[in-house]
């Protein structure tokens, strides 16, 4: 799937279900030990082997993706935005065979996740799932996926960083996600790698590969070395929610409750997210925030776009109290207490 993603300083570009279920295994993981060099390529061999038949390439009707088999009642995890508006797409097995029908089970646009479930799970091998909260910088990974279509590529790098923030624009497929605690990695991430896996040396998906970063500064080229996957303790959260109950019904992101948009200043440039809706029963509505208002800043962090402004929530819980600054129609400025809500999946 192609989409660019924009982050903080950087663009982004999305490496764009018999027998009882078996709920994917998620062990509390030990960082994978010290490998010697020349041990180094037996064991990447090993993971290769172990983990590569467990990812599936995603094919709807207007592009690919990647997805990783999470149980034996064929239920796959991948990216909401491999998914986008589909309901029907194709599964093909890394180790290639006859293309599966597969239907939507529920997409979670707001995580960038979404589970299908194929018609025949039959040979069909779970993945184990790690714990990912136990990831050190600098531990190697491997990235498994179908970057441009290359069924079953795999690529290599490190955990270069823990707990990013990176939003996606808005598109088709998904209002634009705030992805907190992302993992970055210097594996090679591209279109088609999405959904796919990133595992550690001891064989257990991580993270999911979801985002690459581009250099504007490069005409939209891209940053080789950087790219992002969600962590695999957010993924088996979610996708055991819409396993369970057919849906996410506990989201953990926090929302003043209100329906806004990036507005522009006099002089066209970002100056607020104006308020288009208050939801009822709200702690916008219960803080007096009104349709008109403009918000700038949230705990004195500036909010000048949509995508600002879900950052700085992303990094608060429900329940939070926080100090909203807002600019009235008249002109007036204020500011208010507001008690943070639960983001309701729609």
């Amino acid at each position: 799937m192609w989409r660019t993603c924009a982050a903080i300083a950087l663009l982004l570009v999305a490496g764009c279900s018999a027998p009882a279920p078996t709920a994917a295994t998620q062990t509390p993981s030990a960082s994978a030990p010290a490998v010697e060099p020349q041990s180094l390529e037996a064991a990447y061999e090993q993971v290769i082997t172990q983990v590569l038949p467990s990812i599936v390439q995603i094919t709807t009707k207007v592009g690919l993706g990647s997805g990783i088999v999470y149980d034996s009642a064929g239920h796959i995890v991948t990216n909401a935005h491999v998914v986008g508006e589909a309901t029907e797409m194709e599964v093909t097995l890394a180790s290639g065979g006859t293309a599966r029908t597969a239907k939507l089970v529920s997409s979670f646009p707001q995580g960038d996740l979404a589970v299908i479930k194929v018609d025949d799970p039959s040979g069909l091998r779970p993945a184990k799932f790690g714990d990912s909260s136990k990831l050190k910088m600098g531990q190697i990974v491997l990235a498994m996926g179908n970057p441009l279509g290359l069924s079953g590529s795999v690529t290599n790098g490190i955990v270069s960083a823990l707990g990013r923030t990176v939003s996606e624009p808005q598109g088709e497929g998904s209002p634009g996600a705030t992805i907190q605690n992302a993992i970055q990695t210097s594996a090679a991430i591209n279109p088609g790698n999405s959904g796919g896996a990133l595992v550690d040396l001891l064989g257990q998906v991580i993270g999911i590969p979801t985002l690459a970063a581009t250099d504007p500064e490069l005409g939209g080229g891209a940053a080789p070395g950087i790219g992002f996957a969600i962590p695999s303790n957010t993924a088996t959260d979610i996708v055991g929610q819409i396993i369970k109950d057919g849906k996410v019904t506990n989201s953990h992101k926090a929302a003043l409750g209100i329906r806004g948009m990036t507005v522009a200043g006099a002089d066209g440039s970002p100056a607020g997210v104006g308020v288009a809706r208050v939801e009822p029963g709200s702690g916008a509505e219960q803080a007096g925030i009104k349709s008109g208002d403009v918000i700038t800043s949230v705990n004195g962090t500036p909010t000048p776009t949509m995508q600002a402004l879900s950052e700085v929530l992303s990094g608060l819980q429900p329940g939070d109290q926080v100090k909203v600054e807002l600019t009235h129609p008249d002109g007036s400025t204020d500011t208010v207490t507001v008690t943070l809500g639960e983001l309701k999946v729609e």
